[in-house]
């Protein structure tokens, strides 16, 4: 008797797939120098604070998740031999910035890995009164983990070294000064209502930025219906917001383990935007390039593919 065909070999299927391919177009290049106006954000100094302790606070139990930002600031007299002085500092927030009279010494931040990181910025101390002023950042609250409740966050040490005399200053139980946000957040210079309460200067030469300016500029929406987006690849760190509204944090020079962001493009909802005169603000932390910005428009090409499978493999 012949065998019988087995009725599972002739079992295909037909699969119809459909994918679908983005398309980044840059709109729009935000490189006239002569549209952009900035402001730098104002250090505060010891006397200009209210709230007084003479211990390091906790970050968050002061911003209350209204605000990214405490100001640590202290008046001290120098009046020891302290050469090659360094500025010394243990944090566990996310970042913190550096102040020595007004004068930027820069930043640190930490990682995933580790929460806690250090500071470490030479200094040259004046004879007398010197003021110093830290600013403690956090991306945000913890959001995972045990003892949520329990969390520290911000500065927990603060010294100055003497790199060659046994003399040196401990600030951590020291008379601080705190003030909780930015100027420009408080008064809210991100909404076109209140742009004229600070004044806003020409832009100037990016080279010269260093840290906590805020930038404007006006620009009219892309036509059509396609998503749109802002690249800001050419940006630090900080926050953007469009007519009023935020659009999120960046933090497009923290690299992931590929040595890229982990984003640069911001999505602009559509609802947001007038056909002309939109108000883009930014606050750039860390430095960063807005003539390099660019307004995208992003749009789908949809791709399909048919291909007939075996159900069984032979």
């Amino acid at each position: 008797m012949d065998p019988q065909p087995n009725p599972l070999d002739t079992c295909l299927t037909e699969v119809s797939t459909k994918s679908n391919k983005r398309i980044i177009r840059p709109e729009l290049t935000f490189n006239s120098v002569e549209r952009w106006r900035e402001f730098r954000d104002v250090i505060p100094n010891f006397e200009d604070t209210k709230i007084r302790a003479n211990a390091l606070l906790e970050h968050m139990n002061m911003t209350k998740d209204e605000t990214d930002y405490v100001w640590y600031t202290l008046r001290f007299d120098h009046n020891i031999s302290c050469n090659e002085a360094v500025l010394y500092v243990e944090s566990l927030g996310h970042v913190a910035h550096a102040f020595l009279n007004d004068i930027s010494l820069g930043y640190a931040h930490g990682n995933k890995s580790n929460s806690k990181f250090i500071m470490e910025n030479p200094v040259v101390l004046n004879d007398g009164i010197n003021n110093i002023s830290l600013l403690s950042v956090m991306v945000g609250l913890p959001d995972s983990g045990p003892f949520l409740e329990r969390r520290f966050a911000g500065l927990t040490r603060v010294e100055i070294h003497c790199k060659t005399e046994n003399d040196y200053y401990n600030f951590t139980n020291y008379q601080w000064g705190y003030q909780v946000g930015l100027t420009g957040e408080e008064l809210q210079i991100y909404r076109e209502q209140n742009l004229d309460d600070v004044k806003w200067n020409q832009f100037e030469d990016s080279s010269n930025h260093t840290t906590l300016i805020w930038y404007k500029v006006v620009f009219d929406a892309p036509s059509g219906n396609d998503s749109v987006a802002l690249n800001l690849s050419t940006m630090g760190k900080g926050e953007a917001w469009v007519n009023g509204h935020s659009i999120g944090r960046y933090w497009v020079s923290f690299h992931t383990i590929k040595n890229k962001p982990s984003q640069s493009l911001y999505h602009v909802p559509r609802s947001l935007l007038n056909d002309s005169e939109n108000l883009l603000v930014l606050l750039e932390e860390i430095g960063g390039n807005p003539l390099q910005i660019t307004l995208d428009t992003i749009s789908r090409t949809n791709l399909h593919e048919h291909r007939v499978y075996s159900l069984f493999p032979k």
